[in-house]
């Protein structure tokens, strides 16, 4: 008898090995968060739990040399992950599409989604309290699971229904952006600070 996995789902888990580059984007962050008023005033209206400057601002990288400096960074791992997930691109590079900020105030969260119209997509975890909510990952085959019985506690991860990440500050996660996830809520009693982004 012989049995394979198929249609594997690849995630990747890397870290920004850049500790004056991360301390300088936590201090950017902050910036944002205290001056932009109109991410403030969105956040609000959409009941976010904290600022995103997801509405508001589409220039960080031309903004503030930190998230600049950033962006060199996310390309060699974005270029890495292409090649693990044998994406045919002709030659050419995924190119960063959009990037922002979020500050997630404790108890904080992020219901399930995907990034349409981007091909990878990914967070960078600038502050992480102990206890902030992690990354939950959907397997996306679920909505054709009518009948299927649920997994075992005990199985192994690439055949669980749902898997949390759990970020340090530093990491870097990237995944397809086809790839349903949301932050669930946390224990934590300070901010959550994070940088996401999309590739196409």
């Amino acid at each position: 008898m012989t049995v394979r996995s198929l249609f594997a789902t690849r995630f990747y888990d890397g870290v920004l090995n850049d500790p004056a580059l991360l301390a300088g984007l936590e201090d950017s962050c902050h910036v944002l968060a205290e001056e932009d008023e109109a991410g403030r005033r969105w956040s609000k209206a959409h009941g976010y739990r904290g600022y995103t400057s997801y509405a508001s601002l589409d220039d960080l990288p031309a903004r503030d040399p930190n998230f600049a400096d950033l962006v060199r960074h996310l390309n060699r791992h974005v270029a890495a992950f292409a090649a693990e997930c044998a994406l045919e691109l002709g030659g050419r590079r995924l190119k960063l599409d959009s990037l922002w900020v979020n500050v997630l105030k404790p108890g904080g969260t992020h219901s399930g989604h995907i990034h349409p119209h981007s091909v990878v997509s990914g967070t960078l975890y600038v502050a992480v309290p102990p206890g902030a909510g992690a990354l939950k990952l959907e397997d996306p085959r679920l909505p054709m699971m009518m009948a299927a019985p649920p997994r075992r506690d005990d199985a192994p991860e690439d055949l669980q229904t749902f898997v949390y990440a759990e970020p340090q500050p530093g990491t870097i996660f990237l995944w397809e952006s086809w790839l349903r996830h949301e932050v669930v809520p946390g224990t934590g009693k300070a901010e959550r600070i994070s940088i996401s982004f999309n590739y196409r």
